[in-house]
């Protein structure tokens, strides 16, 4: 059996090297910001093994990305690129259009690599039993926390399991810092971002994983919202948009920041000046052995059925996103957090990193990709996010008289919205 499994690998390698050296031509990639670098990052050990394929990554700007994505779409594909960067909750809105619009990876080979990333990143990038785009980077949410605030407040993270837990520390700092120092900022009337994180964490989110029904106001959404509201009356959190959270951070009014990891990056470029004062550890559970793992945000990378070139195209996605070098390789450059499993074994994810405390702050992130539940934006995600963050901001202000009846208030208004039947 070993004589047969060398002669296999034998008689592949070959193969393998006649590929390299027979692709060639030109890969287009539109991307933007970091992303861009960081894919552009990984193009040196591409052409290391495609030496005649040459990689061109513009950048475009997010928003423009998007635009000119869906006007390429509805113009049947007319002067898209090779490779399209796309966030994972808008890529259902392309799928549902356009359905033609983009390659089946199964037919490149994906299908091969299904295991090789967490279910969850498959979700929103399957339709119709294809595969239009292959993961790329995650959010799997940790909490960021100042350990110099947290030490002078008699708060050890170690000690904190549970929200209940959050809530207690939380009364602490308040009490150490006159309440100058919050124990972290809420978005709220701008952004549902703690809700969906939380709702992800307790197997809920607006839709069911099969994109059929509104499923908002199940009991792990109810779950969420409930702890956004103790959290709240608590007086342990701040409220404030985007900015206002970095605004924070910098000052240092507020001791923690749960978001997806792809936040590090944030705290680290603003506020550089705080250098070793940060640390990670996970996110609270609902109750005592409950999940502590979550997602918000990640991207993928698709080829459109336009392309000339998807050989190449699919040659740089498998090197770029399927190798744990392609994948570290963003992650030391840019912050990017992978999605393949095998990226948690890279040498660089055990560094400690000095920004951090020279804690292994990657060991711990990307710890929990195989914890986080499943969930699906569908093409209707900013339709039940826009309606979600009223909800919310109503229930704050005691709008509502329990966070049942508010998500389910919510739930008809999203169904109305999407013409998607409420869950019973």
């Amino acid at each position: 059996m070993k004589r047969f499994a060398l002669l296999s690998l034998l008689a592949l390698a070959p193969a393998a090297a006649a590929q390299s050296s027979t692709l060639s031509g030109t890969v287009t990639i539109w991307s933007w910001d970091v992303a861009a670098k960081a894919l552009q990052s990984t193009v040196p050990g591409f052409n290391r093994k495609y030496p005649n394929v040459k990689v061109e990554v513009v950048d475009l700007g997010n928003q423009n990305v998007y635009d000119r994505g869906l006007a390429g779409c509805a113009a049947g594909g007319a002067d898209l690129p090779d490779i399209y960067s796309i966030e994972n909750n808008e890529a259902e809105v392309f799928w549902a259009r356009f359905p033609n619009c983009f390659t089946d990876l199964n037919t490149l080979g994906a299908d091969r690599l299904v295991r090789n990333f967490p279910a969850f990143k498959w979700t929103e990038l399957t339709a119709g039993g294809k595969r239009f785009a292959m993961p790329w980077d995650s959010g799997p949410v940790v909490m960021f926390y100042r350990r110099d605030l947290y030490q002078q407040a008699g708060v050890n993270p170690a000690s904190i399991r549970t929200w209940d837990d959050f809530i207690a520390a939380g009364r602490r700092v308040n009490t150490q810092f006159g309440g100058r120092v919050k124990m972290a900022t809420i978005a709220n009337g701008q952004d549902d971002e703690w809700f969906r994180m939380l709702a992800n964490q307790n197997g809920c989110f607006y839709f069911d994983n099969a994109g059929q029904q509104v499923t908002v106001a199940r009991p792990g959404c109810v779950t969420a919202l409930n702890t956004i509201k103790r959290l709240y009356d608590a007086n342990v959190v701040a409220t404030g948009d985007w900015g206002g959270q970095i605004t924070n951070v910098k000052a240092g009014r507020t001791a923690s920041a749960m978001f997806g990891a792809w936040y590090e990056g944030t705290i680290r470029t603003n506020a550089p000046d705080q250098r070793g004062k940060w640390g990670v550890y996970l996110m609270p559970a609902s109750r005592a052995g409950g999940p502590r793992a979550s997602n918000l945000g990640g991207s993928a990378l698709a080829i459109p059925a336009s392309s000339r070139n998807k050989a190449a195209a699919y040659a740089f996605l498998e090197h770029a996103l399927a190798t744990a070098g392609g994948q570290a390789t963003m992650l030391r450059s840019q912050g990017l957090v992978p999605s393949l499993l095998a990226a948690t074994r890279d040498p660089y994810v055990a560094q400690p990193q000095p920004y951090w405390g020279n804690q292994r702050i990657w060991q711990t992130i990307l710890g929990t990709l195989g914890d986080v539940p499943q969930a699906r934006g569908t093409q209707y995600f900013q339709d039940a996010r826009q309606i979600m963050i009223v909800t919310q901001a109503d229930f704050l202000k005691g709008r509502y008289r329990t966070a049942q009846e508010a998500l389910q208030d919510a739930a008809r208004k999203i169904s109305s919205a999407t013409g998607l039947p409420v869950a019973r």
